[in-house]
């Protein structure tokens, strides 16, 4: 058998936009080309184009991973790009969310000394001037059908439309009808600028769609200066001219709209508005991510009835939660090379981004000990009132991060299943007559129990081995099969923690029409007081940690106060969903 290093390695995830940029730049298809000043142009310029009409959400990061990430990576530069056209839906809020979240991912929009940001916004005097080009050059006219008529002869997919009796109004008579739409004649509805294509076309997008309507809204950057406002399917493609993106990506859903975009740039071109080569749109697969729903509507629905807490509930899909909940950056960078870039549709279990999220935080997270359940060990042969400090590296895998150092003491927290009166088969930890070590620690030998009035165990009792310290000489004389993790009473840091899990136990929780609210899984959250070595009292906001046995927890960005964290469960340390 040969030596070939790849053998049995794991095939790199598909993305075919790679395949379609490699082509276009051994071609040259855009070389050469310059800005409005004269500057040349990278070959590769994409853009992330959110509406600033809610939060960003688990889809959108895969999204901005894919634009910023090429343009990285080709030399080239991604725009972010606000596409507010909807001044109805559209706040500033959202903006600044959205700026931040894409910020915290790790992008940004500068290159060569220049700043990327735009608003479709920025762009209304040209979009509207093209508008006035496109009517007097007969591709536009102004349709005053009532919203019912408009309705009724577009027809459906095995009718073809009918044309507005309106279609064939003189270039004059709809500018004069534009201009008095822009300066607010008319009411919302009375009338609306449609493309001239083609009402027979078996794409319902080409079906003379519409272009500009009227709507007496104030919008959030540009104030009560417009009355009429462009459709996303004309703002987008001239947006993406203007700003020369060379690759326009987008998800399937627009893959329908794809010949519009086309057909306005090439008209446009024709008008000598822009020059070719024009931006293409590519489309790519969503993310249909399992046990999350990532509809606004929906997430909203969640958010209004208070079945979260918030936009940002750790709980939520939406990226402030993620990033509540303790995900890190490059967790979600990793997880979005991990699923690659498809042409269609799947599913990606949940499992793959957790499993992204364990592989960043295992080799980041420094480790304390954390007693989730407590449940009080009485060493009753140590001495009251005496303590002595056990030692353990801050990371187990790093050891020029060094050691972390807490006290042994007579009172001590243990799991509360670290203890059973009469063991189960194959129970190798505390019960009467048994040996285990305390991790970090000594050897015990467990004498007893204490129970209340009911029988529950309230405390258990033990003795030590003194020579049985770990890391001394003598505790290699020593052989147990039980090793548990414990905090000293006297010691330990008392903490809120919150046990998060996913939100939803049904994988598809909306899929097919279902009621998701039926599918919301009862144990999401649990709040519990945990005891943790001493130091943890001194971590602050967004500090992650592997709490040693159980899983890995942040200190919450918001709750956690100066010596009072509130800790957050990110994620377990095994999927135990399987």
């Amino acid at each position: 058998m040969g030596n070939d290093s790849n053998n049995g390695a794991p095939a790199a995830p598909s993305n075919f936009l790679r395949g379609i940029i490699d082509a276009d730049n051994a071609s040259s298809k855009y070389a050469g080309k310059t800005d409005a000043h004269g500057k040349p142009l990278p070959t590769v310029i994409t853009r992330f184009p959110p509406e600033p009409n809610g939060y960003l959400h688990i889809g959108h990061a895969k999204s901005i991973c894919l634009n910023f990430g090429l343009a990285r990576d080709y030399g080239g530069r991604c725009h972010l790009r606000f596409d507010d056209t909807n001044p109805t839906k559209e706040e500033q809020e959202y903006v600044d969310t959205i700026i931040d979240s894409v910020q915290w991912l790790g992008f940004h929009w500068e290159h060569g000394g220049d700043d990327h940001q735009y608003f479709a916004s920025d762009y209304f005097d040209k979009l509207y001037e093209m508008a006035e080009w496109l009517i007097n050059a007969g591709y536009a006219y102004v349709d005053s059908q009532s919203a019912e008529e408009m309705a009724a002869n577009r027809g459906n997919f095995s009718e073809p439309g009918k044309n507005s009796r309106f279609r064939d109004r003189p270039a004059a008579e709809s500018l004069d009808l534009l201009r008095r739409m822009k300066v607010g004649e008319f009411k919302d509805g009375e009338h609306v600028l449609r493309a001239k294509i083609d009402m027979a076309s078996p794409n319902m997008n080409m079906r003379d769609p519409a272009i500009y309507r009227i709507r007496h809204a104030h919008h959030h950057r540009t104030g009560d200066k417009w009355c009429i406002y462009p459709m996303y399917d004309y703002a987008h493609p001239i947006s993406d001219a203007i700003e020369n993106i060379t690759h326009s990506i987008c998800t399937l859903e627009f893959q329908d709209h794809r010949p519009f975009y086309d057909w306005i740039l090439e008209r446009l071109a024709e008008g000598g508005f822009f020059k070719k080569p024009l931006p293409h749109q590519y489309e790519f697969a969503r993310l249909n991510l399992t046990y999350a729903i990532t509809s606004k509507r929906k997430l909203l629905q969640l958010v209004e009835e208070k079945i979260v807490n918030g936009w940002d509930d750790p709980r939520m899909p939406t990226i402030v939660g993620i990033r509540r909940r303790g995900y890190t950056p490059e967790s979600l960078q990793l997880f979005a090379e991990r699923i690659g870039v498809a042409k269609a549709d799947s599913w990606i279990d949940m499992s793959i981004l957790e499993g992204a999220l364990r592989d960043d935080l295992d080799e980041k997270a420094a480790r304390i000990v954390g007693v989730l359940n407590p449940l009080k060990l009485i060493v009753d042969n140590y001495p009251d009132g005496q303590s002595e400090d056990c030692s353990a590296p801050v990371h187990p895998h790093h050891p020029e991060r060094g050691n972390r150092s807490f006290p042994f003491s007579r009172e001590l927290w243990i799991e509360a299943e670290d203890f059973m009166e009469v063991p189960e088969k194959g129970y190798f930890r505390l019960f009467p007559g048994n040996k285990v070590r305390l991790r970090y620690g000594f050897v015990v030998e467990c004498t007893g129990c204490d129970k209340d009035a009911s029988g529950k165990v309230i405390a258990v009792h033990c003795n030590y081995y003194p020579d049985s310290k770990s890391g001394t000489e003598g505790s290699s004389n020593y052989k147990v099969k039980g090793n548990i993790h414990w905090v000293s009473a006297a010691h330990g840091v008392r903490a809120e923690v919150r046990l998060y899990d996913r939100l939803f136990k049904d994988p598809h929780p909306d899929a097919g029409g279902k009621d998701f609210k039926l599918a919301l899984n009862p144990d999401s959250k649990s709040v519990i007081t945990a005891y943790l070595e001493p130091g943890a009292d001194k971590a602050m906001p967004d500090d992650r940690f592997q709490f040693e046995r159980h899983g890995y927890f942040v200190a919450d960005r918001v709750d956690s106060t100066p010596g009072h964290p509130v800790f957050n469960r990110i994620v377990t340390l095994k999927d135990s969903w399987k």
